[in-house]
């Protein structure tokens, strides 16, 4: 696709993402948690005048090959500091036996305004550098901003993440429409939504989930019943308030996001 045109179509105007980012900032409630012990677990580095910090795989073993998960933060994380980008689910991520369970790295970049195609470029630098990958198990997710995010990326390069979580990444009600269901259909995402989301309301979510199941695509949507936008947390840890939809039978029934996440594999043509 010319570069000019996904511009065009993947970015909202300065308005909209300004409005965007005050109405996710004030209504996030994926904030850290007390205790910074977990947060000393991401190194802290920049590249190309990225911030980003990096969980490495414990007790890593050169001769073997790990994922990596890109975490994308919502409008909360904005800025330069490299720390604010680290959200609740990071800290799930850093847990020891959850690690332990899912060796890998994960990787969280910061950005000051919505994420764009020179930020996917520079995760993909960055992803280049790092010891003993496994590159046909790139995974991606994020939340409000970081779910908005996840789409775009999907869309640039719909052959590089081999499956994507994104969570209330649908748009405010105002928003143009800005993803493409064909291009996306074949990727493995599961996406999820509270059906009280007034920052980004569910019914984008749904006509998304529609387009998918009439394409025949690989989404899982799982709705939070009665929660509003600050569901973060839940796409790691489940809740019992939620219900999860399947686009097709392509799509893998697993019930626990981190066991299907790990389960899947980029196919290349």
């Amino acid at each position: 696709m010319n570069q000019p045109l996904q511009l065009k179509r993947y970015f909202w105007d300065a308005v909209v993402a300004t409005m965007f980012c005050s109405l996710v900032t004030t209504s996030e409630t994926d904030a850290q948690p007390d205790g910074n012990e977990w947060i000393e677990r991401y190194e802290p580095h920049v590249f190309n005048e990225m911030p980003y910090r990096l969980l490495k795989p414990i007790d890593f073993d050169s001769d073997k090959r790990y994922p990596v998960i890109v975490s994308l933060h919502g409008g909360g994380g904005r800025g330069t500091d490299n720390r604010k980008q680290l959200r609740a689910w990071n800290r799930l991520l850093a847990d020891e036996q959850r690690r332990t369970d899912y060796p890998s790295y994960v990787l969280a970049p910061q950005v000051s305004r919505l994420w764009n195609a020179e930020d996917l470029q520079k995760i993909k630098d960055i992803i280049a550098t790092l010891p003993s990958i496994d590159m046909d198990r790139i995974y991606i997710l994020g939340h409000s901003m970081g779910g908005h995010g996840t789409y775009i990326f999907l869309q640039i390069d719909p052959h590089f993440f081999a499956a994507a979580g994104p969570s209330a990444g649908t748009g405010l009600r105002q928003t143009e429409e800005f993803i493409d269901a064909s291009v996306i259909k074949d990727i493995p995402i599961w996406t999820f939504h509270g059906d009280q989301d007034k920052v980004c309301p569910f019914e984008r979510a749904q006509k998304l989930f529609g387009e998918m199941k009439k394409l025949g695509g690989n989404m899982k949507f799982t709705i939070w019943a009665g929660d509003g936008h600050g569901v973060a947390m839940k796409m790691i840890t489940g809740a019992d308030n939620g219900s999860t939809q399947l686009s097709s039978d392509r799509c893998d029934p697993e019930l626990v996001f981190m066991k299907w996440l790990f389960a899947q594999k980029r196919t290349v043509d």
